[in-house]
Protein backbone atom coordinates (compact mmCIF):
# COMPACT_ATOMS: atom_id res chain seq x y z
CA UNK A 1 0.00 0.00 0.00
CA UNK A 2 1.28 3.70 -1.01
CA UNK A 3 1.05 6.22 1.77
CA UNK A 4 0.29 9.62 0.58
CA UNK A 5 4.07 11.02 2.11
CA UNK A 6 5.53 8.30 -0.93
CA UNK A 7 2.90 9.08 -3.28
CA UNK A 8 3.91 13.22 -2.86
CA UNK A 9 8.43 11.79 -3.25
CA UNK A 10 7.32 10.16 -5.92
CA UNK A 11 5.35 13.13 -7.89
CA UNK A 12 7.14 14.18 -10.87
CA UNK A 13 8.77 17.32 -10.69
CA UNK A 14 7.45 20.06 -14.18
CA UNK A 15 4.25 20.47 -15.96
CA UNK A 16 5.12 18.05 -18.41
CA UNK A 17 5.90 20.65 -21.63
CA UNK A 18 9.26 20.26 -23.54
CA UNK A 19 9.76 23.79 -23.19
CA UNK A 20 11.80 25.23 -19.77
CA UNK A 21 10.59 27.63 -17.47
CA UNK A 22 12.13 30.81 -19.12
CA UNK A 23 11.13 29.39 -22.44
CA UNK A 24 7.79 29.29 -21.00
CA UNK A 25 7.73 32.42 -19.75
CA UNK A 26 9.57 34.19 -22.69
CA UNK A 27 7.32 32.91 -25.25
CA UNK A 28 4.00 34.16 -23.46
CA UNK A 29 5.68 37.64 -22.93
CA UNK A 30 6.72 37.88 -27.01
CA UNK A 31 3.04 36.39 -27.88
CA UNK A 32 1.36 39.29 -25.86
CA UNK A 33 3.40 41.71 -27.15
CA UNK A 34 2.89 40.33 -31.02
CA UNK A 35 -0.85 40.16 -30.27
CA UNK A 36 -0.95 43.52 -28.89
CA UNK A 37 1.03 45.16 -32.00
CA UNK A 38 -0.77 42.91 -34.63
CA UNK A 39 -3.92 44.20 -33.14
CA UNK A 40 -2.61 47.82 -32.95
CA UNK A 41 -1.31 47.90 -36.65
CA UNK A 42 -4.66 46.12 -37.90
CA UNK A 43 -7.25 48.95 -36.45
CA UNK A 44 -4.59 51.64 -37.43
CA UNK A 45 -4.83 50.04 -41.12
CA UNK A 46 -8.23 49.76 -41.13
CA UNK A 47 -9.12 53.18 -39.68
CA UNK A 48 -6.33 55.00 -42.52
CA UNK A 49 -8.02 53.27 -45.41
CA UNK A 50 -11.63 54.26 -44.68
CA UNK A 51 -9.78 57.53 -44.21
CA UNK A 52 -8.62 57.12 -47.84
CA UNK A 53 -11.88 56.18 -49.00
CA UNK A 54 -13.19 59.26 -47.33
CA UNK A 55 -11.22 61.47 -49.13
CA UNK A 56 -11.76 60.19 -52.70
CA UNK A 57 -15.44 60.48 -51.85
CA UNK A 58 -14.72 63.88 -51.02
CA UNK A 59 -13.08 64.84 -53.85
CA UNK A 60 -15.65 63.05 -56.18
CA UNK A 61 -17.83 64.87 -54.63
CA UNK A 62 -15.93 68.34 -55.12
CA UNK A 63 -15.79 67.60 -58.50
CA UNK A 64 -19.38 67.11 -58.48
CA UNK A 65 -20.58 70.51 -57.27
CA UNK A 66 -17.61 72.56 -59.33
CA UNK A 67 -19.54 70.65 -62.70
CA UNK A 68 -23.03 71.62 -61.34
CA UNK A 69 -21.91 74.89 -60.45
CA UNK A 70 -20.15 75.40 -64.16
CA UNK A 71 -23.63 73.85 -65.47
CA UNK A 72 -25.83 76.71 -63.39
CA UNK A 73 -23.71 79.94 -63.88
CA UNK A 74 -21.35 79.17 -66.60
CA UNK A 75 -21.17 80.36 -70.23
CA UNK A 76 -19.87 78.48 -73.18
CA UNK A 77 -16.73 80.36 -74.02
CA UNK A 78 -17.18 80.16 -77.98
CA UNK A 79 -20.64 82.22 -77.81
CA UNK A 80 -20.33 84.10 -74.51
CA UNK A 81 -23.82 82.17 -73.12
CA UNK A 82 -25.28 79.10 -71.59
CA UNK A 83 -24.25 75.86 -72.82
CA UNK A 84 -26.66 74.61 -75.66
CA UNK A 85 -25.58 70.83 -75.84
CA UNK A 86 -23.61 68.15 -73.35
CA UNK A 87 -20.09 67.84 -75.47
CA UNK A 88 -19.31 71.71 -74.91
CA UNK A 89 -20.09 71.24 -71.37
CA UNK A 90 -18.35 68.06 -70.75
CA UNK A 91 -15.03 69.31 -72.49
CA UNK A 92 -15.55 73.06 -70.88
CA UNK A 93 -15.64 70.84 -67.46
CA UNK A 94 -12.41 68.96 -68.22
CA UNK A 95 -10.57 71.99 -69.12
CA UNK A 96 -11.18 73.05 -65.82
CA UNK A 97 -10.29 70.67 -63.89
CA UNK A 98 -6.61 69.44 -62.73
CA UNK A 99 -6.56 65.89 -62.20
CA UNK A 100 -4.48 64.44 -59.37
CA UNK A 101 -1.63 61.86 -59.97
CA UNK A 102 -4.18 58.85 -59.61
CA UNK A 103 -7.31 60.83 -61.10
CA UNK A 104 -8.36 60.52 -64.61
CA UNK A 105 -12.14 61.65 -66.87
CA UNK A 106 -13.98 60.73 -69.65
CA UNK A 107 -16.71 62.49 -71.57
CA UNK A 108 -19.57 60.53 -73.10
CA UNK A 109 -21.39 61.29 -75.49
CA UNK A 110 -24.75 59.30 -76.18
CA UNK A 111 -23.49 55.99 -76.05
CA UNK A 112 -19.50 56.34 -77.37
CA UNK A 113 -16.70 58.11 -75.53
CA UNK A 114 -16.46 61.11 -77.35
CA UNK A 115 -14.20 62.87 -75.03
CA UNK A 116 -11.07 61.93 -73.14
CA UNK A 117 -8.45 63.66 -70.62
CA UNK A 118 -5.24 65.62 -71.59
CA UNK A 119 -2.30 63.34 -72.56
CA UNK A 120 -0.50 64.12 -68.70
CA UNK A 121 -3.36 62.51 -67.54
CA UNK A 122 -1.43 59.58 -66.60
CA UNK A 123 -5.23 57.01 -65.49
CA UNK A 124 -6.74 56.68 -68.68
CA UNK A 125 -10.17 55.16 -68.16
CA UNK A 126 -10.99 54.87 -71.43
CA UNK A 127 -8.26 51.70 -71.47
CA UNK A 128 -10.08 49.27 -69.29
CA UNK A 129 -12.50 47.60 -71.66
CA UNK A 130 -14.28 46.29 -68.17
CA UNK A 131 -14.77 49.71 -66.93
CA UNK A 132 -15.88 51.10 -70.38
CA UNK A 133 -18.64 48.30 -70.75
CA UNK A 134 -19.69 49.02 -67.06
CA UNK A 135 -20.68 52.94 -68.40
CA UNK A 136 -23.26 51.22 -70.95
CA UNK A 137 -26.18 53.80 -70.52
CA UNK A 138 -24.46 56.37 -68.71
CA UNK A 139 -25.35 59.15 -70.41
CA UNK A 140 -29.46 58.20 -69.82
CA UNK A 141 -29.25 58.07 -66.48
CA UNK A 142 -31.11 60.32 -64.65
CA UNK A 143 -29.00 60.96 -61.25
CA UNK A 144 -25.49 61.02 -60.01
CA UNK A 145 -23.82 57.60 -58.65
CA UNK A 146 -20.95 57.19 -57.00
CA UNK A 147 -19.70 53.80 -57.51
CA UNK A 148 -16.49 51.50 -56.75
CA UNK A 149 -15.60 48.51 -59.22
CA UNK A 150 -13.42 45.88 -59.84
CA UNK A 151 -11.36 45.04 -62.88
CA UNK A 152 -8.67 42.57 -63.83
CA UNK A 153 -6.47 46.11 -64.08
CA UNK A 154 -7.56 47.52 -60.64
CA UNK A 155 -10.02 48.80 -58.79
CA UNK A 156 -11.56 52.19 -59.59
CA UNK A 157 -13.61 54.53 -57.19
CA UNK A 158 -16.17 56.74 -59.73
CA UNK A 159 -18.22 59.09 -60.27
CA UNK A 160 -21.00 59.51 -63.18
CA UNK A 161 -22.75 62.71 -63.76
CA UNK A 162 -25.37 62.39 -66.30
CA UNK A 163 -26.06 65.89 -69.00
CA UNK A 164 -28.96 66.48 -70.10
CA UNK A 165 -29.54 69.77 -72.01
CA UNK A 166 -32.82 71.37 -72.34
CA UNK A 167 -32.53 72.76 -75.36
CA UNK A 168 -31.92 69.44 -77.53
CA UNK A 169 -28.90 67.58 -78.73
CA UNK A 170 -27.50 64.11 -77.61
CA UNK A 171 -27.83 63.30 -73.83
CA UNK A 172 -24.04 62.48 -72.20
CA UNK A 173 -22.04 61.91 -68.93
CA UNK A 174 -19.19 63.30 -67.30
CA UNK A 175 -17.10 60.09 -65.49
CA UNK A 176 -14.45 60.90 -63.13
CA UNK A 177 -12.50 58.09 -61.24
CA UNK A 178 -9.48 57.21 -58.80
CA UNK A 179 -7.49 54.12 -58.60
CA UNK A 180 -8.18 53.03 -55.56
CA UNK A 181 -5.31 50.63 -55.34
CA UNK A 182 -3.02 52.97 -56.02
CA UNK A 183 -4.51 55.64 -53.13
CA UNK A 184 -4.07 52.58 -51.09
CA UNK A 185 -0.70 52.03 -51.88
CA UNK A 186 0.42 55.26 -50.71
CA UNK A 187 -0.42 54.46 -46.52
CA UNK A 188 0.81 50.52 -47.74
CA UNK A 189 4.78 52.03 -47.35
CA UNK A 190 3.99 53.10 -43.84
CA UNK A 191 2.18 50.09 -42.65
CA UNK A 192 5.57 47.87 -44.25
CA UNK A 193 7.87 50.55 -41.68
CA UNK A 194 5.07 49.75 -38.93
CA UNK A 195 5.70 46.01 -39.64
CA UNK A 196 9.24 46.61 -39.55
CA UNK A 197 9.36 48.42 -36.40
CA UNK A 198 6.97 45.81 -34.71
CA UNK A 199 9.40 43.15 -35.90
CA UNK A 200 12.35 44.82 -34.24
CA UNK A 201 10.30 45.78 -31.03
CA UNK A 202 9.55 42.40 -30.73
CA UNK A 203 13.14 41.35 -31.18
CA UNK A 204 13.73 43.87 -28.21
CA UNK A 205 11.17 42.09 -26.39
CA UNK A 206 12.43 38.93 -26.46
CA UNK A 207 15.96 40.05 -25.64
CA UNK A 208 15.10 42.03 -22.60
CA UNK A 209 12.61 39.33 -21.64
CA UNK A 210 15.57 36.66 -21.95
CA UNK A 211 18.03 38.29 -19.82
CA UNK A 212 15.51 38.96 -16.70
CA UNK A 213 14.19 35.33 -17.04
CA UNK A 214 18.25 34.56 -17.76
CA UNK A 215 19.36 36.24 -14.23
CA UNK A 216 15.98 35.49 -12.46
CA UNK A 217 16.50 31.51 -13.60
CA UNK A 218 20.29 31.56 -13.20
CA UNK A 219 20.98 29.78 -9.67
CA UNK A 220 19.22 26.37 -10.82
CA UNK A 221 20.23 26.80 -14.35
CA UNK A 222 24.01 27.58 -14.39
CA UNK A 223 25.10 24.39 -14.62
CA UNK A 224 22.66 23.08 -18.18
CA UNK A 225 23.29 26.40 -19.77
CA UNK A 226 27.37 26.09 -19.34
CA UNK A 227 27.00 22.04 -20.16
CA UNK A 228 24.62 23.10 -22.74
CA UNK A 229 26.89 25.63 -24.59
CA UNK A 230 30.10 23.29 -24.11
CA UNK A 231 28.47 20.65 -25.82
CA UNK A 232 26.84 22.60 -29.04
CA UNK A 233 29.42 25.65 -29.96
CA UNK A 234 32.52 26.38 -27.57
CA UNK A 235 34.82 23.52 -25.91
CA UNK A 236 36.99 26.45 -24.53
CA UNK A 237 34.14 26.75 -21.95
CA UNK A 238 34.51 24.98 -18.60
CA UNK A 239 32.11 24.41 -15.49
CA UNK A 240 32.70 26.07 -12.55
CA UNK A 241 33.44 24.07 -9.82
CA UNK A 242 32.46 24.62 -6.02
CA UNK A 243 32.73 22.24 -3.08
CA UNK A 244 33.90 18.72 -2.92
CA UNK A 245 30.63 16.73 -3.53
CA UNK A 246 29.49 14.39 -6.20
CA UNK A 247 28.84 16.88 -8.54
CA UNK A 248 32.04 18.67 -8.35
CA UNK A 249 33.79 15.07 -9.03
CA UNK A 250 31.77 14.92 -11.91
CA UNK A 251 31.95 18.57 -13.16
CA UNK A 252 35.79 18.20 -13.15
CA UNK A 253 35.94 15.08 -14.71
CA UNK A 254 33.83 16.45 -17.66
CA UNK A 255 36.46 19.24 -17.11
CA UNK A 256 39.76 17.01 -17.84
CA UNK A 257 37.49 15.32 -21.34
CA UNK A 258 36.67 18.91 -22.75
CA UNK A 259 40.48 19.09 -22.18
CA UNK A 260 41.32 16.60 -24.13
CA UNK A 261 38.70 16.64 -26.72
CA UNK A 262 39.77 20.47 -26.99
CA UNK A 263 43.26 19.70 -27.90
CA UNK A 264 42.59 16.88 -30.48
CA UNK A 265 40.01 19.33 -32.55
CA UNK A 266 42.35 21.46 -32.23
CA UNK A 267 45.26 19.16 -33.76
CA UNK A 268 42.91 18.28 -36.03
CA UNK A 269 42.07 21.42 -37.81
CA UNK A 270 45.73 22.62 -37.89
CA UNK A 271 46.82 19.45 -39.61
CA UNK A 272 43.61 20.09 -42.36
CA UNK A 273 44.94 23.86 -42.90
CA UNK A 274 48.88 22.94 -42.72
CA UNK A 275 48.01 20.65 -45.80
CA UNK A 276 45.42 22.67 -47.78
CA UNK A 277 48.13 25.29 -47.39
CA UNK A 278 51.46 23.65 -47.52
CA UNK A 279 50.63 21.45 -50.71
CA UNK A 280 49.71 25.12 -53.04
CA UNK A 281 52.95 25.99 -53.53
CA UNK A 282 54.72 22.97 -54.69
CA UNK A 283 51.84 22.07 -57.22
CA UNK A 284 52.08 25.23 -58.53
CA UNK A 285 56.09 25.00 -59.08
CA UNK A 286 55.47 21.73 -60.98
CA UNK A 287 52.83 22.96 -63.11
CA UNK A 288 55.09 25.80 -64.21
CA UNK A 289 58.23 23.81 -65.21
CA UNK A 290 55.52 22.15 -67.08
CA UNK A 291 54.21 24.09 -68.63
CA UNK A 292 57.51 25.60 -69.14
CA UNK A 293 58.98 22.68 -70.67
CA UNK A 294 60.46 22.20 -73.83
CA UNK A 295 59.35 18.48 -74.69
CA UNK A 296 61.84 18.83 -77.86
CA UNK A 297 64.75 19.77 -75.75
CA UNK A 298 66.30 17.11 -73.65
CA UNK A 299 68.13 18.90 -71.20
CA UNK A 300 65.11 21.25 -70.62
CA UNK A 301 62.89 18.35 -70.23
CA UNK A 302 65.73 16.81 -67.91
CA UNK A 303 65.79 19.50 -65.95
CA UNK A 304 61.89 20.19 -65.45
CA UNK A 305 62.11 15.98 -64.32
CA UNK A 306 64.61 16.80 -61.71
CA UNK A 307 62.41 19.57 -60.39
CA UNK A 308 59.61 18.47 -60.47
CA UNK A 309 60.72 14.93 -58.82
CA UNK A 310 62.32 17.22 -55.76
CA UNK A 311 59.19 18.85 -55.60
CA UNK A 312 56.90 16.10 -55.63
CA UNK A 313 59.35 14.65 -52.82
CA UNK A 314 58.86 17.51 -51.20
CA UNK A 315 55.25 16.99 -51.19
CA UNK A 316 55.61 13.26 -49.58
CA UNK A 317 57.77 14.66 -47.34
CA UNK A 318 55.36 17.77 -46.68
CA UNK A 319 52.51 15.40 -45.85
CA UNK A 320 54.39 12.85 -43.48
CA UNK A 321 55.69 16.04 -41.48
CA UNK A 322 52.67 18.20 -41.38
CA UNK A 323 51.69 15.70 -38.88
CA UNK A 324 53.65 16.37 -36.60
CA UNK A 325 53.64 20.22 -36.93
CA UNK A 326 52.12 20.76 -33.25
CA UNK A 327 55.17 19.00 -31.65
CA UNK A 328 57.98 21.30 -34.21
CA UNK A 329 61.10 20.57 -31.75
CA UNK A 330 60.38 16.63 -32.84
CA UNK A 331 64.45 15.76 -33.10
CA UNK A 332 63.44 14.66 -37.02
CA UNK A 333 61.61 17.72 -37.90
CA UNK A 334 64.90 19.46 -39.14
CA UNK A 335 67.95 16.95 -40.65
CA UNK A 336 70.55 19.70 -40.81
CA UNK A 337 73.46 18.47 -43.29
CA UNK A 338 76.59 20.48 -44.72
CA UNK A 339 75.29 22.73 -47.42
CA UNK A 340 76.46 24.94 -49.84
CA UNK A 341 74.59 28.56 -49.04
CA UNK A 342 75.63 30.05 -52.11
CA UNK A 343 73.88 26.99 -53.91
CA UNK A 344 71.63 26.41 -52.31
CA UNK A 345 70.36 30.44 -52.87
CA UNK A 346 70.78 30.06 -56.37
CA UNK A 347 68.48 26.69 -56.13
CA UNK A 348 66.09 28.62 -55.11
CA UNK A 349 65.91 31.65 -56.75
CA UNK A 350 65.60 28.78 -59.95
CA UNK A 351 62.74 27.28 -58.19
CA UNK A 352 61.05 30.56 -57.75
CA UNK A 353 60.83 31.82 -61.31
CA UNK A 354 57.48 30.06 -62.22
CA UNK A 355 55.76 31.15 -59.71
CA UNK A 356 54.59 34.62 -61.14
CA UNK A 357 55.68 37.12 -63.63
CA UNK A 358 58.03 39.23 -61.76
CA UNK A 359 61.69 40.19 -61.84
CA UNK A 360 63.72 37.44 -59.59
CA UNK A 361 66.39 38.48 -58.43
CA UNK A 362 69.77 37.63 -55.93
CA UNK A 363 71.00 40.61 -53.42
CA UNK A 364 73.57 38.37 -52.05
CA UNK A 365 74.49 35.18 -51.44
CA UNK A 366 77.14 33.49 -48.76
CA UNK A 367 79.87 31.45 -49.72
CA UNK A 368 80.18 29.53 -46.58
CA UNK A 369 79.13 25.49 -46.22
CA UNK A 370 76.93 25.46 -43.30
CA UNK A 371 74.44 22.45 -41.44
CA UNK A 372 70.94 23.73 -42.39
CA UNK A 373 68.13 21.41 -43.61
CA UNK A 374 68.22 22.88 -47.61
CA UNK A 375 64.77 21.23 -48.01
CA UNK A 376 63.62 23.16 -45.35
CA UNK A 377 65.29 26.69 -45.59
CA UNK A 378 64.10 26.30 -49.42
CA UNK A 379 60.08 25.06 -47.93
CA UNK A 380 60.37 28.44 -46.15
CA UNK A 381 61.83 30.46 -48.62
CA UNK A 382 59.29 29.31 -51.23
CA UNK A 383 56.53 30.65 -48.23
CA UNK A 384 58.34 34.09 -48.15
CA UNK A 385 58.19 34.45 -51.80
CA UNK A 386 54.49 33.01 -52.50
CA UNK A 387 53.76 35.96 -49.99
CA UNK A 388 55.47 38.55 -51.66
CA UNK A 389 53.74 37.54 -55.04
CA UNK A 390 50.47 37.75 -53.74
CA UNK A 391 51.20 41.24 -52.37
CA UNK A 392 53.21 42.68 -55.02
CA UNK A 393 52.25 44.20 -58.49
CA UNK A 394 53.42 41.82 -61.39
CA UNK A 395 56.50 42.66 -62.92
CA UNK A 396 57.69 44.40 -59.62
CA UNK A 397 61.18 43.27 -58.11
CA UNK A 398 61.21 40.44 -55.64
CA UNK A 399 64.92 39.50 -54.33
CA UNK A 400 66.21 36.47 -52.68
CA UNK A 401 69.60 36.73 -50.40
CA UNK A 402 71.74 35.05 -48.28
CA UNK A 403 74.60 36.37 -45.74
CA UNK A 404 77.20 35.26 -42.90
CA UNK A 405 77.64 37.61 -40.49
CA UNK A 406 78.86 37.65 -36.54
CA UNK A 407 78.23 34.13 -36.30
CA UNK A 408 74.79 34.18 -37.64
CA UNK A 409 73.34 32.73 -41.09
CA UNK A 410 70.60 34.80 -42.59
CA UNK A 411 68.43 34.25 -45.08
CA UNK A 412 65.66 37.03 -46.47
CA UNK A 413 63.57 37.88 -48.81
CA UNK A 414 62.43 41.09 -50.14
CA UNK A 415 59.76 42.34 -51.85
CA UNK A 416 58.11 45.59 -53.61
CA UNK A 417 54.50 45.16 -52.84
CA UNK A 418 52.40 47.51 -50.18
CA UNK A 419 54.06 46.84 -47.35
CA UNK A 420 52.22 45.89 -43.96
CA UNK A 421 50.55 47.93 -41.68
CA UNK A 422 52.85 48.43 -38.28
CA UNK A 423 49.66 47.94 -36.20
CA UNK A 424 49.94 44.01 -38.08
CA UNK A 425 53.40 43.35 -38.09
CA UNK A 426 54.10 41.94 -34.10
CA UNK A 427 50.85 39.25 -35.65
CA UNK A 428 51.95 38.29 -38.99
CA UNK A 429 53.80 35.01 -38.08
CA UNK A 430 51.29 33.98 -35.73
CA UNK A 431 48.91 30.72 -37.24
CA UNK A 432 45.77 31.34 -38.69
CA UNK A 433 46.19 35.54 -38.56
CA UNK A 434 46.06 36.94 -41.92
CA UNK A 435 45.93 40.68 -42.19
CA UNK A 436 44.47 42.59 -44.57
CA UNK A 437 47.82 45.03 -45.16
CA UNK A 438 45.42 47.24 -47.81
CA UNK A 439 45.82 44.77 -50.26
CA UNK A 440 42.32 42.94 -50.84
CA UNK A 441 41.40 39.35 -49.74
CA UNK A 442 43.81 36.13 -51.03
CA UNK A 443 43.49 32.62 -50.07
CA UNK A 444 45.20 30.98 -47.85
CA UNK A 445 45.06 29.95 -44.25
CA UNK A 446 47.25 32.05 -42.90
CA UNK A 447 49.90 29.78 -41.93
CA UNK A 448 52.87 30.39 -44.29
CA UNK A 449 54.30 32.38 -42.25
CA UNK A 450 53.70 30.50 -39.07
CA UNK A 451 55.56 27.62 -40.66
CA UNK A 452 58.59 29.85 -41.88
CA UNK A 453 58.87 30.42 -38.14
CA UNK A 454 58.61 27.11 -36.58
CA UNK A 455 61.35 26.10 -39.54
CA UNK A 456 63.48 29.12 -37.93
CA UNK A 457 62.73 28.01 -34.37
CA UNK A 458 63.64 24.19 -35.27
CA UNK A 459 67.30 25.76 -36.65
CA UNK A 460 67.56 27.47 -33.37
CA UNK A 461 66.55 30.86 -35.08
CA UNK A 462 63.94 32.87 -35.58
CA UNK A 463 62.04 34.79 -38.64
CA UNK A 464 61.01 38.71 -38.76
CA UNK A 465 59.92 41.30 -40.98
CA UNK A 466 60.55 45.06 -41.84
CA UNK A 467 58.43 46.66 -43.42
CA UNK A 468 57.27 50.14 -44.98
CA UNK A 469 53.57 50.45 -46.32
CA UNK A 470 53.82 51.97 -50.22
CA UNK A 471 57.40 50.48 -50.39
CA UNK A 472 57.71 47.02 -49.95
CA UNK A 473 58.85 43.99 -46.92
CA UNK A 474 61.79 42.47 -46.25
CA UNK A 475 61.49 38.59 -44.34
CA UNK A 476 64.46 37.59 -42.61
CA UNK A 477 65.05 34.16 -41.11
CA UNK A 478 68.12 34.15 -38.66
CA UNK A 479 69.81 30.99 -38.29
CA UNK A 480 73.12 29.99 -35.88
CA UNK A 481 76.09 29.86 -38.58
CA UNK A 482 76.95 26.33 -37.37
CA UNK A 483 79.36 24.49 -39.20
CA UNK A 484 78.78 21.15 -36.41
CA UNK A 485 75.38 19.45 -34.97
CA UNK A 486 74.76 21.52 -32.35
CA UNK A 487 72.20 20.96 -29.11
CA UNK A 488 68.77 20.84 -29.78
CA UNK A 489 66.92 24.29 -30.31
CA UNK A 490 65.71 25.90 -26.96
CA UNK A 491 62.30 27.76 -27.25
CA UNK A 492 62.38 30.78 -29.85
CA UNK A 493 61.33 34.51 -29.80
CA UNK A 494 57.50 35.41 -29.80
CA UNK A 495 55.97 35.29 -33.38
CA UNK A 496 56.42 38.05 -34.83
CA UNK A 497 58.99 39.63 -33.71
CA UNK A 498 60.40 42.06 -36.06
CA UNK A 499 63.64 43.82 -35.17
CA UNK A 500 65.36 45.25 -38.09
CA UNK A 501 68.60 43.53 -39.97
CA UNK A 502 71.37 44.88 -42.27
CA UNK A 503 72.49 42.45 -45.43
CA UNK A 504 75.97 42.70 -46.90
CA UNK A 505 78.72 40.00 -48.00
CA UNK A 506 78.63 38.03 -51.22
CA UNK A 507 77.99 39.33 -55.00
CA UNK A 508 75.21 40.39 -56.74
CA UNK A 509 73.16 38.42 -59.29
CA UNK A 510 70.30 40.05 -61.33
CA UNK A 511 68.14 38.16 -63.41
CA UNK A 512 64.86 38.94 -64.78
CA UNK A 513 61.76 37.32 -65.19
CA UNK A 514 61.46 36.71 -69.33
CA UNK A 515 58.42 37.97 -70.65
CA UNK A 516 56.14 36.51 -73.16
Amino acid sequence: MTTPAARDRSRPVGSGSRLGVRARVLLVVVSLSALGLLLAGLLAFVAQSRAVDAQIDQALNQTVSEFQQLAAEGTDPETGTSFTDARTLIYATMQLSIPTTNEGMIGIIGDRIALTAPPAVQLRLEDDPELVAALAGASQGERIVLRTLTTAQRTYRFAVIPVHVERGGADGALVTGFDQDAEHARFNQVFRVYAYVALGAIAVVALAGAWISSRALRPITALRETAQVITESDLSRRIAVTGNDDLSELARTVNAMLDRLEDAFVSQRQLLDDVGHELRTPVTIVRGHLELMDPDDPDDARTTRDIAMGELLRMQRLVDDLMTLATVAHPDFVRPTPTDVGRLTDDVLDVLRPLAPRRWVVDARATSTLLVDAQRITQALVQLAANAVRYSAEGSTIAVGSAVQDGRLRFWVRDEGVGIASDEVPRVFERFVRGDRGRGTHDGAGLGLAIVTAIAQAHGGRAWVESVQGVGSTFTIDLPAATRPAPLPQAGPADGEHSGTEHDAGEERNEQWPRS
